[in-house]
């Protein structure tokens, strides 16, 4: 009885403020789903100065981005600067279980944590097609 009473109050208060509708035994909620990352991004970068990387960490952290980096001016400009880029952008991408690889001598791909580059000199699984080693492609 008293049961029956506290319920009815509830789908009142429930149903008029929240627009919430109550059933018999369940709660029926609608899902928030515009916040959801639906589609991949690949997006390309250059870095010019150590400063350039941070929209990069960014876009690891972030977890929907694959980057594509021209590491090719800092290259030139300054190479202790890239090499201190390039320790910093692995760290993150390591800590949120993303892939890093260099392409030629002035590209890095960097990808989150659901997408592998495919390294030339990896072993192909059981059933899977052999296929040549891409060129250029390097473990960092």
């Amino acid at each position: 009885m008293v049961w029956g009473s506290i319920k009815k109050k509830f789908d009142t208060m429930f149903s008029s403020e929240s627009g919430v509708e109550l059933g018999e035994d369940y709660v029926e909620l609608e899902a928030d789903l515009k916040d959801q990352h639906s589609k991949v991004l690949v997006k390309p970068y250059t870095l010019t100065k150590y400063e350039d990387i941070k929209m990069v960490l960014n876009s690891v952290r972030e977890g929907n981005t694959i980057s594509i980096l021209n590491i090719g001016p800092l290259k030139e400009k300054d190479i202790t600067e890239l090499k201190r880029a390039i320790d910093k952008i692995k760290k993150t991408v390591e800590a949120n279980e993303g892939d890093i690889a260099g392409f030629g001598e002035n590209f890095l791909v960097v990808t989150p944590s659901f997408a592998k580059v495919e390294r030339g000199n990896a072993t192909p699984a059981e059933g899977e097609p052999t296929a040549a080693p891409e060129e250029g492609t390097e473990e960092l």
